[in-house]
């Protein structure tokens, strides 16, 4: 996975631990503990990909665009990935490859991400939320509180 795929799924999780307000930028960048100036980057991709709506101005920041539930970890991934070098990497642009040996490798990086992707497909942001032994250690940052509430919120909207 990129950086971006990284900070992405961190960030989407925090927001996904804040449901009832708008979060800024600094404070999900600072309680991932991530530089800011590539949360902006990744804020502007999650955005244009709908993970996340945006608002400007005093009382602005970024929350998710729609449930937990209903981001998909495989779509997210592919997403964003698609955009990297590790995309272009694998799907050539189309170019054939050049020796038997280099589309053997093509072949193998193409059935390992098939793999990895099948296994995120099973799963959407609101496991990872509601999983506690995934959140903490994966985060890395205090969810106690905010957690409960979010999560609650998450639920009682999917009743």
């Amino acid at each position: 996975m990129t950086l971006h795929t990284d900070y992405a799924l961190r960030m989407l999780i925090y927001l996904a631990t804040r449901l009832d307000r708008v979060c800024t930028v600094n404070e999900v960048a600072e309680a991932c503990k991530l530089p800011c100036n590539h949360c902006l980057t990744v804020v502007q991709i999650l955005r244009d990909l709908g993970f996340i709506d945006t608002t400007h101005g005093h009382a602005g920041g970024i929350q998710l665009a729609r449930p937990p539930g209903e981001i998909g970890l495989g779509t997210l991934v592919r997403a964003i990935e698609e955009t990297s070098s590790l995309g272009e990497f694998i799907h050539n642009q189309g170019r054939p490859c050049s020796t038997a040996r280099t589309r053997h490798l093509k072949n193998l990086l193409h059935e390992a991400l098939a793999a990895f992707l099948a296994v995120l497909d099973k799963y959407t942001l609101a496991d990872i939320v509601t999983n506690r032994s995934i959140l903490d250690p994966f985060l890395g940052i205090d969810t106690t509180v905010k957690l409960e509430k979010g999560a609650q919120k998450w639920r009682r909207d999917q009743r």
